[in-house]
């Protein structure tokens, strides 16, 4: 198993994009743990593209992404960037990511110049104190046959991820109250670059948002395999600065399942209570037929 800063070399390497044109980027994969391009990479390095675009002093406020078929984490991902608009305070970025000759992933991204304005935020949810919970490594085995703790654990080594409470296949059979908490950070400390703990935040927000929906059906999900599932889209909005590298609060709940689909909704906070960003993603959440 890779050692942690080695982990999250490797990935700050994976968002490290090759330029080949001008708004034109190539992307590498790597294994997840299902066998398709981990979702939350390929929105991260989208990010990434569409940043690179767009004047330094212009920070990402919003994103808005469809994961459109599975992506192969053989062959590598083209980002096409279009530039949609550059306005006085604002520009919007949009990206298409290509295998195959195909698009597997659109996002559209905004980018705004700092101002001041008006300012209120809700009020941070209660929380354990994230040192207090285990870590993966301690946590995964608990509740998972040995290959596949390790093969999450080795997927997210790059993160510090730690559940405030059981995750769903710690409580397969036991339909809770469709809500769960997770403090995360990287496993190392990043450069100041804005752009890159945005992306590193997305990256991570595909990790467990989904999870309150199983919690609400007592299903353990694709690391039991007693659902079938997939992310269709994405929203983020980054409200305040923050540091992937710093504790960071990620309350989720989901409102609704139907139709084979799940809805999680969530909130992501720094440790002294500022509300940083805002989530929702709709995935596939289907039970296996017989």
């Amino acid at each position: 198993m890779p050692e942690a800063h080695d982990a999250l070399d490797a990935l700050l390497d994976l968002l490290d994009l090759e330029r080949i044109e001008r708004d034109i980027f190539r992307g590498q994969s790597r294994s997840a743990v299902v066998p398709r391009v981990f979702g939350g990479q390929v929105a991260a390095q989208a990010l990434v593209a569409a940043g690179r675009t767009v004047p330094e002093d212009r920070l990402a406020h919003s994103l808005h992404a469809y994961f459109l078929r599975a992506g192969d984490p053989g062959a590598p991902i083209v980002y096409t960037v279009d530039r949609i608009r550059d306005g006085r305070s604002f520009t919007t970025r949009r990206v298409v990511a290509v295998q195959h000759g195909q698009p597997i992933f659109h996002l559209s991204a905004s980018f705004q110049t700092y101002e001041e304005g008006l300012e209120h935020q809700d009020e941070m949810p209660a929380a354990p104190d994230p040192e207090s919970l285990p870590t993966a490594a301690e946590m995964l085995p608990r509740h998972l046959p040995e290959h596949v703790a390790q093969r999450l654990i080795e997927a997210r080594a790059a993160v510090d991820l730690r559940y405030a409470d059981v995750p769903p296949w710690g409580s397969v059979g036991e339909p809770r109250e469709p809500r769960s908490q997770v403090w995360f950070r990287t496993n190392g400390k990043l450069a100041d670059d804005p752009l890159l703990h945005v992306c590193l935040a997305t990256y991570v927000s595909d990790m467990t948002l989904l999870d309150s929906v199983l919690l609400a059906h007592g299903r353990g999900g694709w690391a039991v395999g007693d659902v079938v599932g997939a992310s269709l889209d994405h929203a983020m909005w980054f409200h305040r600065p923050f540091r992937a590298d710093e504790w960071l609060l990620y309350d989720q709940e989901s409102p609704s399942a139907s139709g084979g689909r799940g809805l999680g909704q969530a909130r992501i906070y720094t440790q002294d209570g500022k509300l940083a960003i805002s989530v929702i993603q709709e995935g596939v959440v289907r039970v296996p037929r017989g």
